[in-house]
């Protein structure tokens, strides 16, 4: 049953909510050589149990609306199966979801207590974004959107909670981390096109359609270097920073890999995966830049 669990919340997803704290974290340490352990450990939680919520209720509302039944499941994409093969109660997934909603929200409670406005803000944001997000925000066009501000929130958040303030370093660290979360929503939409489209959904992909969307894919890695380039340049960011450049070949890979199997689910799954293995490393060594650009 564990192992079940840990399919339906796709606890292999959360490295990114991982990485997108850890930028925080590391970004702060770098400027101010400091680290609160327990807001840190803190904010691990909260941000995991939000992520979990979002991932046990975007299975839920999918198999309600039809879309995991109709979707080829891959590894990266098409939903968990979980409830479309019975392993679990809609009813359950469901409040397993509301419950890790609310113990995000009951974290994210304490930091707005302690650290006042701005994280409330970013928590109310939350809050909405994860609760509507498979239903009113991926039928509206905007899932891509909201992850990739998503993405960047957890690292302003996580650094606001450590230093107190907002800086022009956390934004741009932010926006690096966002697009490569919302790269990877991008890409797992391609599988999913047709079963989307006939539930009403309208993702990215759907929008401007398979083949021109493949092309796409090059502004989402093509934002967060330049984001790391020019803080650079400007002196935000360490000049180690820039090993995060050394995932250009798997970028490469993923991009030419999904322009010439866009139409093909299982052709398609090994650059799903590469492109994943992309967000991760580039996330990865992002983090490492500021801990050894001291």
């Amino acid at each position: 049953m564990i192992s079940v669990w840990f399919r339906v919340i796709r606890v292999r997803f959360l490295l990114s909510s991982v990485i997108a704290v850890s930028v925080g974290l590391s970004l702060n340490w770098w400027q101010n050589s400091s680290l609160g352990i327990f807001e840190a450990v803190l904010t691990f939680a909260g941000v995991m149990a939000l992520h979990a919520s979002v991932d046990l209720l975007n299975d839920y509302w999918d198999f309600k609306r039809g879309i995991d039944t109709k979707t080829t499941r891959t590894k990266m994409s098409g939903g968990t199966g979980v409830l479309p093969e019975g392993l679990l109660k809609p009813s359950t997934v469901y409040r397993a979801g509301v419950a890790f909603l609310i113990i995000g929200t009951v974290i994210g409670g304490y930091f707005v207590i302690t650290d006042g406005i701005i994280i409330a803000i970013i928590l109310g944001f939350a809050i909405l974004s994860i609760y509507f997000y498979s239903t009113k925000i991926v039928d509206s066009g905007l899932g891509e959107f909201f992850v990739a501000v998503k993405g960047a929130m957890i690292v302003i958040g996580t650094y606001f909670i450590q230093s107190g303030q907002i800086t022009i370093e956390s934004i741009f660290a932010g926006i690096v981390v966002g697009s490569l979360s919302s790269l990877v929503l991008f890409i797992a939409s391609f599988p999913d096109h047709d079963a989307d489209k006939a539930k009403g959904r309208k993702t990215l992909v759907i929008v401007v359609g398979k083949q021109k969307a493949a092309k796409l894919f090059w502004i989402f890695p093509l934002i967060s270097y330049l984001a790391i380039i020019v803080g650079v340049v400007v002196n935000l960011f360490p000049m180690l920073s820039l090993i995060s450049l050394l995932s250009i070949p798997l970028m490469i890979k993923s991009g030419l890999g999904l322009q010439k199997n866009f139409d093909s689910v299982t052709d398609l799954v090994p650059f799903m995966s590469s492109t994943l293995m992309f967000g991760r490393i580039t996330g990865a060594l992002f983090v490492l830049g500021f801990l050894i650009g001291l």
